[in-house]
């Protein structure tokens, strides 16, 4: 008589914004990347995946389904994580002398995955998405190796997301992609006074996808070849050293080189790669004539393949940034609804600031604010009133 039972697993896996960028690929099928990359982890309390992950000896076959609908489980990237789970589980289950496997070898399994932030609109969607994928598939089948170069092949940036705090993604040297891993540069707790805002410009899904603007520029940009070859191997070391001394003005301005440089790449695309719109503009702009009215740098930009800014800075200048912020985009909202996740205390913009910054508002240009900081890696969720799965394997929501 066929085992009914179904069992669940539930994680959850952070965002990461990366401040030395990744783009371009050596080897697509093993997504190797051109150059090696850093990034702060981002709190989950604000931004996070959580998935679901059931299996069963009476589901028929593999299933997904991401932010309530069922997806393609035969896509590529999804089977070579699957595929890269199942052989290692089943290596470590023959290799040991006792059955540590704690379930079936030949189970399907159902997966369900929701973001608590846009998808696909330029906030790492796809990175923490497959890191969560690939972490709660581990915590299933019981493999403990190093999970960072099984996640890279989902998406590149998630091998990034599989740790808390600052981390590298190495390049590696090896064609067969196993000495590319993501590695822990220093923990979340080691630069408490570090906070982050993310200014949602927009919500919709970009226009031209990552992997499609990476192919077109290793193909068609100069820039990007001088960029690998002779700029970032410096500016990684320069942005370890000055994360692990806690130096927020070069922390600052080699985030704001390298988000200004990766556009550059994209615009020196053929044909050119838009990812910034007027808003984005006009948010750099403003950190920039913030800065220079302070004579110091306080706060940094960073944009990925999106036009939403991710902004850097400390907690001491926090509050006077989000006011200029809520002055030059004034919201069609309150408070309460235009600034989420980690309170920021109110204070008063002076008009001398107001007149040295100099920018026509833009109404309604920033939907809302997102404030977070550093955060763990991925986590096991113990409660299972949290799963995203019924006691069938079956999602509790679809659409």
């Amino acid at each position: 008589m066929p085992d009914d039972r179904v069992d669940i697993v539930t994680c959850t896996a952070p965002v990461n914004i990366a401040v030395i960028k990744y783009w371009g690929k050596r080897n697509e099928e093993l997504i190797l990347p051109l150059n090696s990359s850093l990034s702060v982890t981002l709190h989950q309390d604000q931004l996070k995946t959580k998935t679901s992950v059931a299996t069963s000896a009476s589901f028929a076959k593999d299933r997904i389904w991401l932010n309530g609908k069922e997806e393609n489980i035969n896509h590529p990237r999804l089977q070579s994580c699957l595929r890269e789970i199942r052989r290692l589980s089943r290596k470590r289950h023959g290799d040991s002398d006792r059955d540590v496997y704690p379930l079936g070898l030949t189970n399907k399994v159902h997966i369900c995955s929701i973001n608590n932030f846009p998808t696909a609109a330029g906030l790492a969607s796809s990175a923490a998405g497959f890191a969560c994928i690939v972490y709660t598939l581990a915590q299933v089948f019981g493999v403990r190796e190093e999970l960072s170069a099984i996640a890279r092949q989902g998406s590149g940036s998630a091998c990034r997301s599989m740790h808390g705090g600052f981390v590298q993604w190495i390049m590696g040297q090896r064609d067969d992609g196993k000495d590319s891993l993501a590695q822990q540069v220093a923990p979340e707790m080691h630069w408490p006074e570090l906070r982050v805002l993310v200014l949602v410009a927009s919500d919709k899904q970009k226009p031209i996808g990552s992997t499609a603007g990476m192919q077109t520029s290793v193909q068609t940009s100069c820039l990007l070849k001088h960029r690998v070859e002779s700029v970032v191997p410096g500016r990684m070391s320069d942005m370890i050293d000055a994360v692990v001394r806690k130096d927020f003005p070069t922390f600052a301005k080699l985030t704001m080189k390298d988000s200004n440089q990766f556009h550059a790449t994209c615009l020196d695309t053929y044909p050119p790669i838009f990812y910034l719109n007027s808003v984005s503009h006009q948010v750099i702009n403003l950190v920039h004539r913030y800065n220079r009215h302070y004579g110091e740098t306080r706060v940094a930009y960073s944009f990925d393949a999106g036009p939403n800014a991710i902004i850097f800075t400390l907690q001491e200048y926090i509050s006077m940034f989000v006011q200029a912020v809520q002055h030059f985009f004034p919201p069609d909202t309150n408070k309460e609804q235009f600034i989420k996740g980690l309170p920021v205390s109110p204070v008063v913009l002076t008009e001398e600031v107001k007149q040295a910054i100099g920018l026509e508002p833009m109404p309604k240009g920033i939907s809302y604010i997102i404030s977070t900081k550093a955060g763990p890696g991925p986590c096991v969720v113990e409660d299972p009133a949290q799963h995203l799965l019924r006691s069938d394997g079956f999602p509790k929501t679809t659409v």
